[in-house]
C-alpha cells in the first residue's frame, strides 16, 4: 500500500480501478498540401465551426459554470485573429492539419508568456486545437476513456469540455496530477459533486486497472488497499450518502449557533437547484454573465429582468448581489480595453466601475427597480449589494453612498485585498456588511496569481497569513456588530468552513453541491470547538501544517465528545 497526496475537493470517498486519460494526438508533420489552399481552407472552416458548435452544445447540456467556460472555448476556436494566422499558413501550401497545429501553438506561446489568466487559458487552447485536428483527421478527439465499467479517472488535468459532461454513473472519482483548488477542474468537480483530488503530482505513476481509494476528505489516494481498507471506505461512502439524503436543516453548529449556508450562483437559472440542495439564500450572485456575452453593456431593462427572476426564486431569503467584477481575468472591451502589464493589480472591480460610473449607476438602477417590482408582486427577497475589489475606506464610502442614493437598503463590500482586511474595523463603520472573497484574498496575500499554475502551491487559503487576515475581519465584525460572510471557494472545504466560523465568519456561501458536506461538518462542533480548531490552524507556519493542525484539533474534539 502506498499513498499519493493532493488537494481534496469535498468530503467524499470512492474506490475502484484506474482508467487513464488518453494521450494527446501526435503532432502533424509539416508537409505540402496535395489538394490546394482553397480546399484546405474549406476543410479548416468546416472543422472549426463543427468544434465550436459541439462545445456550445456541450455547454448548453451542462449548464451553470460549465456553460460559461465552454462558450468561451467556442469563441476562442472562432477567434478572427486565429483564423487569419491559419489562413496565412495555408497560403504557404501546407496542410490544414499543420496550419491549425502551428497557428494554435503560436497563440499558445503568446498566452503562456502573458501569464496570469491568459496563461491558464493556454491549456484550453490546446484542447480546442486537438479537437479541430481530430475533426480534420476524421478520428475521435482525445477525451475521457470508456473501459466499459465504472472507473477512477486519472489525468494530468481535464479540459472543461470533458469535465462538464462526465458520466457520473461511470466516473467514480477524479484524480489529476496538475491544478489546484481554484482550477477549472476543481471548480467544476465541486459543482458536480464529484469525489476529486487535484494537484496529486505522483498520480502520474498510476496505471490502468490499479485499484485505488480516493479519499477527498484526507486528500489521499491509496493504492493497493487491503480488503479491510476497502470495506472501511465503502462504509464511509454509505454513511455520507445517508447524511446527504437526510432532511435539510438550517446551517448551525452543534451548540445551536446559526451559520446560514448560502449559494454562489452565476445566473438565475441555478436558483431552483440551489434551493433543492438546501441553500438558505444567495451569498454571491455574480452579475458578470450579463456582461461577458455582449460587446456592449446590457440595458437596464435586460439586467432588471434577470435580477427579478433571482429575487423571486429566493422569496423571503437573503440575496447578495456583487456589482460587476470585470478586469484582470474578465476583461470587457466596453469597460477597460487598455493593455495593462499586470491586470490583476490594475483597473478591475470597483476601480473599473468608478472609471465608467454610468455602468455602475445603471446596474444599481436595475437592482433597485427589480427589488421594487418583486416586492410589489408579494415576492420580496432581502436584497444586499456589494462592491468588488474594495481596497480603501474612501472606496467603501463612495459605493455605500451611491447605493443609498438608489434606495439599496443593505450595501457592503468584498474583502479581497489585505488593505481592506487590515482596515476592516474602519471599513465596517460605513459598510453594512463584509464578504470575504478567499480566492482573491489568498492571491494578493501570497503574491501568487490564482490562475497561474506555476505558483499554484502558494494559492492555498489554509495559509496562516490568509487566516490571520480573515480573523482581522471577523474581529472587526464582532466589534461593530456587522455580519461577515465568506463567499470564496474556501467555504466549500468542510473542515476549513469550521475554521472560518471560528475566526468570526457569520455565514458561508459556496457551490450548492458542497452544502450537504459543510452542513454535516458544522454540526460536529460547537462555537468554542470551532475557535479552538481555528487557533490551532493559526499557530502553524504554512498551509499544510495548518490543515494538519486543524485535523488534529478536530479529531481531539470528537474524542472528547464521544
Amino acid at each position: 500500500m502506498t499513498q499519493i497526496h493532493g488537494v481534496g475537493i469535498g468530503l467524499g470517498v470512492a474506490q475502484g480501478p484506474v482508467a487513464r486519460m488518453a494521450a494527446p494526438l501526435p503532432a502533424p508533420t509539416d508537409e505540402p498540401s496535395t489538394i490546394g489552399a482553397e480546399a484546405e481552407t474549406a476543410r479548416v472552416r468546416e472543422a472549426v465551426a463543427a468544434v465550436a458548435r459541439e462545445l456550445e452544445a456541450r455547454g448548453e447540456q451542462a449548464g451553470g459554470t460549465a456553460q460559461d467556460v465552454l462558450e468561451a472555448q467556442a469563441m476562442m476556436a472562432e477567434d478572427p485573429a486565429l483564423d487569419d494566422e491559419i489562413t496565412e499558413r495555408l497560403g504557404r501550401g501546407v496542410t490544414a492539419e499543420w496550419a491549425v497545429y502551428d497557428a494554435f501553438a503560436s497563440f499558445r506561446d503568446l498566452l503562456t508568456a502573458a501569464g496570469g489568466y491568459l496563461g491558464e487559458r493556454a491549456a484550453d487552447l490546446d484542447d480546442v486545437a486537438q479537437r479541430v485536428i481530430a475533426r480534420l483527421r476524421g478520428v475521435p478527439a482525445p477525451g475521457v476513456p470508456d473501459p466499459g465499467h465504472p472507473f477512477v479517472l486519472v489525468a494530468p488535468d481535464l479540459a472543461p469540455a470533458d469535465t462538464a459532461l462526465l458520466d457520473l454513473g461511470q466516473v467514480l472519482a477524479l484524480v489529476t496530477s496538475d491544478g489546484g483548488p481554484t482550477s477549472h477542474t476543481a471548480i467544476l468537480a465541486r459543482q458536480k459533486g464529484i469525489v476529486a483530488i487535484v494537484g496529486a503530482a505522483d498520480a502520474a505513476e498510476l496505471r490502468d486497472g490499479d485499484i485505488v481509494i480516493v479519499d477527498a476528505a484526507a486528500g489521499v489516494v491509496t493504492t493497493d488497499p487491503s480488503a479491510e481498507e476497502l470495506d472501511r471506505a465503502q462504509r464511509r461512502a454509505a454513511d455520507r450518502a445517508a447524511a446527504a439524503s437526510a432532511p435539510i436543516t438550517p446551517g448551525a453548529l452543534a451548540d445551536g449557533t446559526t451559520i446560514p449556508l448560502l449559494a454562489n450562483l452565476g445566473n438565475a437559472e441555478g436558483a431552483t437547484e440551489a434551493v433543492e440542495l438546501g441553500a438558505e439564500g444567495v451569498g454571491l450572485f455574480r452579475t458578470e454573465f450579463l456582461f461577458l456575452s455582449s460587446a456592449h453593456a446590457p440595458t437596464v431593462a435586460q439586467q432588471r429582468e434577470s435580477y427579478e427572476k433571482l429575487l423571486a426564486a429566493f422569496r423571503g431569503k437573503k440575496v447578495v448581489v456583487r456589482a460587476l467584477d470585470a478586469g484582470a481575468d474578465k476583461p470587457l472591451a466596453f469597460l477597460n480595453d487598455a493593455h495593462e502589464e499586470n491586470p490583476a493589480l490594475g483597473l478591475r472591480g470597483l476601480r473599473a466601475l468608478r472609471a465608467n460610473e454610468d455602468i455602475l449607476r445603471e446596474q444599481l438602477t436595475a437592482l433597485a427597480e427589480a427589488d421594487a417590482a418583486v416586492s410589489a408582486a408579494g415576492k420580496s427577497a432581502d436584497l444586499w449589494v456589494m462592491a468588488p475589489m474594495v481596497s480603501t475606506v474612501e472606496e467603501t464610502r463612495y459605493f455605500v453612498d451611491m447605493a443609498r442614493e438608489y434606495g439599496i437598503r443593505t450595501a457592503g463590500v468584498m474583502v479581497e485585498v489585505p488593505s481592506s482586511a487590515l482596515l476592516a474595523d474602519r471599513v465596517l463603520r460605513h459598510a453594512d456588511f463584509a464578504s470575504i472573497g478567499t480566492n482573491d484574498l489568498t492571491q494578493y496575500t501570497m503574491a501568487a496569481d490564482r490562475l497561474l499554475g506555476s505558483v499554484a502551491g502558494f494559492q492555498d487559503p489554509w495559509h496562516p497569513a490568509v487566516l490571520r487576515l480573515v480573523a482581522e475581519v471577523g474581529a472587526a465584525g464582532r466589534a461593530v456588530g456587522k455580519p461577515v460572510g465568506i463567499c470564496g471557494e474556501a467555504a466549500a472545504d468542510p473542515l476549513l468552513a469550521v475554521v472560518l466560523v471560528g475566526l468570526g465568519a457569520t455565514s458561508l456561501s459556496m457551490a450548492p453541491t458542497a452544502l450537504a458536506d459543510v452542513r454535516a461538518s458544522l454540526l460536529l462542533y460547537g462555537l468554542d470547538d470551532a475557535q479552538r480548531i481555528a487557533e490551532a490552524a493559526l499557530a502553524a507556519d504554512d498551509a499544510a501544517s495548518a490543515r494538519d493542525a486543524a485535523r488534529a484539533a478536530a479529531a481531539s474534539t470528537q474524542k472528547e465528545t464521544q
